[in-house]
């Protein structure tokens, strides 16, 4: 992998120094039954979500929303629970609802709180211009669901 393929981060910011990156990578893993992402760098696993705006007019948005691209999208969501979790210490669960169409939800809740509520368009071109973008919006959902839980704690109890 040359140096041009490699999504790169600002200077600032690596994905050891971004936990929600970290979050997304061990999602990832956890899911790997084979252990084939075992060795592999961080970088390497969160490249397939950087897609270009040329890359996404490339995917078609007619027929049925392929299977690896749904574990992108759960992975990303789990990841936006897990970070919950952490900072939390409340169990978060996530469900995902897709039509065949590429339309759906994505819901994280703790208990009886609904802490994020994405509607999901054209999820055959689910994808982030870059990986700050990518951690910059996982961030921002975790925020507004951490604001939530601190502001109803009552709700978000089993």
């Amino acid at each position: 992998m040359t140096t041009a393929e490699t999504p790169t981060l600002p200077p600032s910011l690596t994905v050891a120094d971004a936990p929600f990156l970290q979050a997304i990578a061990q999602q990832i893993r956890a899911n790997d039954a084979y252990g084939t992402y075992r060795h592999w760098a961080d970088e390497l696993l969160l490249k397939p979500y950087i897609l270009t705006k040329a890359q996404k007019r490339e995917i078609s948005v007619e027929g049925e929303v392929d299977p690896l691209t749904q574990g992108r999208i759960l992975a990303f969501f789990r990841a936006v629970a897990y970070r919950i979790e952490q900072e939390t210490g409340l169990l978060s669960q996530v469900v995902i609802d897709l039509s065949h169409e590429g339309f759906g939800w994505a819901l994280v809740f703790s208990g009886r709180l609904l802490l994020v509520s994405k509607t999901l368009r054209d999820a055959q071109r689910f994808g982030f211009a870059s990986l700050e973008k990518l951690n910059e919006e996982g961030e921002r959902l975790v925020q507004k669901g951490l604001e939530l839980a601190t502001r109803f704690p009552e709700v978000s109890q089993w």
